[in-house]
């Protein structure tokens, strides 16, 4: 198995405990993170190595991405697994699985690659690539049925593990906060680079809300390494926001989510996990601006935000890029704190999410990986 980030982590952890509660002798290897090493995975690379974002970043990184690339083929190419199971990070597990499957070793790609969302002929080198795609978006099955390529719609684990509806004041209880204050929960990234382009806006947009719109708010942070913990207390020091009330958490995101009345949250499946708890959140992202143009050019959805591309519709504002300044993110969460009816309509329109997504996908996933070995 491969996983190159924090969700795909989390995907291939539960997939693992699956599989090994059906084929208990089972071993897997390759590239992940402490969740599935926790499930016993032999990481033989940190998927930190593989935690790039933006095509400017990943060039950056070529030469060492590559060498590592070469040397799992080699190794698995030798040792001969009985099935590779790469978890999203398309850009690398793609590449891999074309040649492993050539060799005939079984491929499994989970974590459907965003063809829903760019232009181009990537249909055809996932065709090539893998026996099956796992899918967790109910968009996606019938534009790989359309091509005659194996897929299997396992819904989302997250569905699976948050519940449809998370009570405001019992996790603030939890996090000994107070009951009746504006709550603001900031995700920021889980990735060093995310943390570079977006920590000091952040910062300064609780500073702009607590300064001069809700004197009362308070910010409740889930940083996922000591690193990027560090990287958030320095662009507290540098914007000098140390009187900002900012509550920074080892992980539990979902406490912080759950205890806010609104969300700020950086691009990714932090989203979605914003909206399976069912609060407004404004969706923010930048990167390097090259690779923003680039991208820009080859996007045909009018969203970048999980939630909105599953709604269909602009569910939650996207301020993105030159637009994400610190001034208009706060103004548009503040404004989405006080507009009340708003709050239910995203509940609602989330909750439908949720339900669709909802699919016991560790199970599913782990029926169509026996399907396909056997």
């Amino acid at each position: 198995m491969v996983a190159g980030e924090a969700s795909g982590d989390l995907l291939a952890s539960h997939l693992i405990a699956a599989l090994k509660a059906k084929l208990p002798d089972a071993v897997f290897y390759g590239i992940g993170g402490p969740r599935m090493e926790a499930q016993g995975f032999d990481a033989w690379w940190p998927l930190e190595k593989l935690a790039v974002m933006g095509y400017v970043e990943a060039l950056k990184n070529y030469r060492e991405i590559s060498g590592i690339r070469r040397q799992l083929k080699k190794r698995l190419l030798d040792m001969r697994p009985d099935i590779f199971i790469g978890v999203d990070a398309p850009d690398f597990n793609l590449g891999l699985e074309t040649d492993l499957k050539a060799a005939g070793i079984k491929t499994i790609h989970y974590v459907s690659p965003s063809i829903w969302a760019w232009r181009g002929g990537r249909i055809k080198k996932i065709a090539k690539a893998v026996n099956r795609v796992l899918a967790l978006f109910p968009m996606e099955p019938p534009l790989y049925e359309k091509e005659h390529i194996p897929v299997t719609y396992v819904g989302h684990p997250l569905a699976d593990i948050i519940p449809l509806e998370t009570n405001k004041q019992a996790v603030r209880e939890k996090l000994s906060m107070p009951r009746n204050v504006p709550v603001f929960a900031m995700l920021p990234g889980s990735r060093q680079g995310e943390l570079a382009m977006m920590a000091d806006t952040f910062v300064q947009t609780a500073k702009i809300i607590r300064e001069r719109l809700l004197p009362n708010a308070l910010f409740v942070v889930p940083l996922t390494t000591r690193e990027t913990r560090l990287q958030f207390e320095m662009a507290i020091y540098k914007q000098e926001a140390g009187d900002v009330p900012f509550r920074l958490l080892f992980g539990h995101a979902q406490d912080a989510l759950g205890a806010a009345d609104v969300s700020l949250v950086a691009s990714g499946t932090a989203t979605l996990e914003a909206a399976l708890i069912k609060r407004p959140m404004v969706i923010t992202y930048k990167i390097a601006k090259a690779s923003y143009w680039i991208m820009k050019r080859m996007a045909y959805q009018p969203f970048v935000g999980l939630p909105n591309i599953l709604a269909g519709r602009e569910v939650v504002p996207e301020i993105l890029q030159d637009q994400a300044t610190p001034e208009n993110l706060a103004e548009a969460l503040v404004k989405l704190y006080e507009d009340k009816e708003n709050a239910i309509a995203v509940a609602e329109a989330f909750t439908d999410i949720h339900l669709q997504l909802r699919q016991n996908t560790a199970e599913k996933a782990a029926n169509a990986v026996i399907e396909c070995l056997n």
